[in-house]
């Protein structure tokens, strides 16, 4: 019988000696490595926290001890520990739970969380609402180093330092973000690290922190030394350990940014071995922009922590170098900032940043970039509808950034024109440019593609018809095409189809000479439709006698459904939309 088998919940740690504490780690270890190589998901990270998770639980008493997991894409073994392990001993289960905290799965779970830099902030308010219910209970916060660089990671410390009651905040210090740790606050946390935090010059401590040091962060007899020496205490606590980012895999020991999330099998060995020639837009972007390094002194590539995310690789940034590749660290806040102050210094600042992270900019976009009309050059990747984990969706960029005065919105079609709107963005630099970037493969297609202006709000027209006008938005301008053949092969209409491009404006010349000889309209976005593209047609039209049928993701957050579902529940199929639209053909 493993140690595993008797561990049904927490409080059946504290029925375990150390050697027996030790065996949990490493089948708990064990498992976290099979599951995750089997359906993907954050590696190294996990691998780290082994100890540290099995110690928290041996020396607190979770849920009535609350922990709050920053990012929380180090939780697995939490979850292990507090009634979930099936979903992860368990093959046929491994997709039961998600790799997030969510209080829907726990009560051990305190929030749905998936973005950086918050737990500080949420145990500030876990603790403060304790005290006035007059309770008694500990608030933990896990944090990761690559986290504190978040400025909500700040601003929760500088008010937790002066909340005057217990909260405690664990820094694993495993010295990696996703990628290298960036910023000047990393080396204070080597040389904590070096004097085994005995270094008078201390970060936590100039707050006003209680700060409790451990080098040995994966070994668990220790750990529960500190955290019984900090459990119940009455101010707030800094508990800083020293761990190893992927600790128990090799290759994530020593590759650390590889291996800190990983596709299904990249452990197995002819995984590893293989290589493709195949090259999405991340890595196209990459090339592209090495190539206007040399025509561009003062191209400035940027990134918020995701360097490989979006194609820029560790051989890209030492191309490169220091003076034209910049990770701001995780803050996104500041990359919109900084690459504003950038354009308007007459510089030429690339950004590359995820949909997901961009709902974090949203007053830098604002005030930052449209207020000041700062010439800016940001690529927006993985966007659009998804099966992604619902703190990772990719769905609400169209809404958030196209309704912002002075941003033109760009979305592509296709690879000639995604890289002829970068063409235009970074020679003319009239305005800030945000390109969505395509999601679907690159192909070429056409070849006889005739540069634009993208300076005015100007559709193109890629069929001429007449009673049927379709949109398509980027990368849904492949279904819009279908859809176009549907109609004429089945119902003999030659519908108008058009790539509008820009989903920031409206091309109203078009729209109202659409009025003469269309009587339906039907808008396609891989985004979120309240607020989004077809609205704005939708709203164009409302007083005119033409039936607008728009067509996007509804307003929720869908957790990890798979594309078939979506598409079923948001109708972005030729065969929905036609049984939606028949009756208007006649």
């Amino acid at each position: 019988m493993s140690v595993l088998d008797k561990i049904n919940g927490p409080s059946d740690l504290k029925k375990l000696n150390i050697d027996e504490l030790n065996l949990l780690c490493d089948e708990a270890r064990k498992f976290v490595i099979q599951k995750t190589n089997a359906t993907g998901g954050h590696l190294g990270p996990n691998l780290g926290i082994v100890e540290a998770t099995v110690a928290l639980h041996y020396v607190f008493n979770s849920p009535q001890d609350k922990f709050v997991f920053d990012v929380s894409h180090q939780c697995y073994t939490h979850k292990i520990l507090t009634g979930r392990k099936e979903g992860f001993t368990d093959p046929s289960k491994y997709l039961k739970y998600c790799g997030y905290t969510n209080p829907n799965e726990s009560k051990h779970d305190q929030f749905v969380v998936g973005h950086t830099s918050t737990s500080v902030s949420l145990c500030v308010g876990l603790a403060k609402a304790r005290d006035l219910h007059k309770e008694k209970y500990n608030v933990v916060a896990i944090i990761g180093d690559g986290s504190l660089s978040g400025g909500e990671a700040y601003e929760g410390l500088n008010n937790a330092a002066v909340l005057g009651t217990g909260i405690i905040i664990v820094v694993n210090d495993n010295e990696m973000s996703i990628a290298e740790n960036q910023g000047g606050l990393y080396k204070n946390l080597e040389l904590l690290r070096n004097t085994k935090g005995t270094a008078e010059l201390n970060f936590f401590k100039s707050l006003g922190f209680d700060y409790y040091y451990e080098d040995e962060g994966n070994n668990v007899e220790k750990l529960i030394d500190i955290f019984s020496k900090v459990k119940d205490t009455k101010v707030p606590t800094v508990v800083h350990i020293h761990t190893l980012k992927g600790k128990g895999v090799k290759e994530a020991e020593t590759n650390k940014e590889e291996f800190h999330w990983i596709i299904p099998h990249a452990l197995d060995s002819d995984s590893n071995s293989s290589s493709s020639s195949y090259k999405g837009y991340e890595e196209l972007t990459a090339d592209y922009l090495l190539e206007q390094n040399k025509k561009y002194s003062d191209l400035v590539v940027i990134t918020p922590a995701t360097p490989g995310a979006t194609g820029f690789s560790k051989s890209f940034r030492k191309s490169l170098g220091k003076d034209h590749f910049v990770d701001v660290a995780i803050c996104e806040e500041h990359a919109m900032a900084y690459s504003s102050a950038l354009a308007k210094s007459g510089a030429r600042p690339v950004l590359g940043i995820l949909s997901s992270f961009v709902q974090r900019t949203y007053d830098q976009i604002s005030q930052d970039i449209g207020l000041n009309r700062s010439p800016v050059t940001v690529l927006v990747f993985w966007s659009g509808v998804s099966g992604a984990d619902m703190t990772h969706l990719g769905s609400f960029d169209i809404p958030l950034i196209s309704n912002i005065p002075n941003i033109h919105y760009l979305a592509p079609t296709s690879l000639e024109e995604y890289f002829d709107m970068l063409d235009f963005s970074l020679k003319r630099q009239l305005y800030p440019m945000f390109i969505r970037v395509p999601t679907d493969n690159p192909v070429v297609h056409n070849p006889d593609f005739i540069s634009d202006d993208y300076s005015t709000v100007k559709n193109k027209v890629e069929i001429q018809g007449e009673k049927v006008a379709i949109f398509g938005v980027g990368s849904s301008f492949s279904l819009a095409s279908k859809l176009h053949q549907k109609l004429k092969s089945k119902f003999n209409i030659q519908a108008t189809l058009i790539n509008p491009r820009f989903i920031s404006g409206l091309d109203t010349n078009l729209l109202e000479k659409l009025k003469t000889n269309h009587d339906l309209i039907i808008t396609l976005e891989n985004g979120i439709s309240d607020g989004g593209y077809g609205q704005k047609i939708a709203s164009y039209y409302s007083h005119d006698d033409i039936k607008v049928y728009s067509y996007g993701a509804l307003k929720e957050f869908p957790d990890r459904e798979d594309s078939s579902t979506l598409i079923s529940r948001y109708r972005f199929s030729t065969e929905l939309i036609i049984e939606d639209i028949k009756s208007d053909l006649n």
